[in-house]
């Protein structure tokens, strides 16, 4: 009997065979992916749109998601935008977190800039014992931060709201880690044309620190907008509370879920805005320290 040759593996299907396993694992692993992302984006929005939806509730708002309105109103939200309170409330958060936007910023671009590219002595020292106060819970400087202010009689006023704040840290180590990043020929050439400290501050460092003035003006703005404890501490009459302490006190009160879920929607459009007009200078942010990193 003649023996039966085996058969001739052909290279090429071997070779298949893994890469299309390979493809497989990839497209499930892809599939897990989205859907993670898609559960974790449900999570995220829904509570927002329960709080649009109860906002637009007529009286005797429904429970979501035990019971649906049957029809939608604007009556709660107008009803919150007629309160005078309401409107104060709005204006001193507005007035706290955009003149605490404009001073941080404009001090922490100044204070990175000289810790980046200045040289003096203590340069070092100065720079990581202001970063060691990141450390120190805002909490435990509370009751000495309160008493001072009392003591120069800035209790129910908007100094004594804004003007404890305005120490930022963490702003001043963003900025100097960004300008660090800068190329030191843009000033010295700009030295050798005659320019002084504060033409190379206005006219290079702030035009080339746009996008990450942009981030943080995005994060200095919620930080403020969203402060509770500081604006509950300091403005004890009703004229001088801030949307968030005044929102708490509305929850203290007799007040219908739908009027609550209103005032919450109108103070939360705010952040949306500012995010959905900003949001192109994080990208840019993110991708130039992503290229320098």
């Amino acid at each position: 009997m003649s023996a039966v040759a085996p058969p001739i593996a052909d290279p090429l299907l071997e070779e298949e065979a893994p890469s299309q396993d390979r493809r497989r694992r990839a497209t499930k692993g892809q599939v897990a992916i989205v859907a993670l992302l898609v559960l974790g984006c449900i999570f995220t929005v829904a509570p927002f749109v329960a709080v649009f939806i109860l906002a637009m509730s007529p009286a005797g708002a429904p429970t979501i998601p035990f019971q649906w309105p049957d029809e939608l109103t604007l009556d709660n939200v107008v009803r919150v935008l007629t309160q005078r309170s309401f409107l104060s409330w709005t204006f001193n958060s507005f007035l706290y977190s955009l003149v605490s936007v404009v001073v941080i910023l404009i001090t922490a671009a100044m204070a990175g800039y000289a810790f980046a590219k200045k040289r003096f002595p203590g340069r070092n020292v100065i720079f990581w014992s202001f970063l060691a106060t990141l450390m120190v819970p805002s909490q435990a400087t509370l009751i000495p931060l309160f008493v001072l202010v009392a003591e120069l009689e800035g209790v129910n006023t908007y100094w004594g709201l804004i003007v404890p704040t305005l120490a930022n840290a963490h702003a001043v180590f963003l900025m100097r880690q960004f300008i660090m990043g800068l190329p030191n020929e843009l000033f010295d050439a700009a030295r050798i044309d005659g320019a002084g400290e504060w033409t190379v501050f206005w006219r290079i460092v702030l035009p080339l620190t746009k996008p990450v003035l942009a981030t943080l003006g995005i994060f200095v703005f919620l930080w403020h907008w969203n402060d509770f404890l500081w604006p509950l501490v300091i403005a004890q009459s009703d004229q001088m509370r801030t949307l968030t302490v005044g929102l708490a006190s509305m929850n203290a009160e007799t007040v219908s879920n739908a009027t609550l879920m209103a005032a919450a929607a109108v103070s939360v459009v705010p952040c949306l805005l500012i995010f959905a007009v900003l949001q192109r200078y994080i990208v840019n942010s993110m991708a130039m320290s992503g290229i320098k990193g």
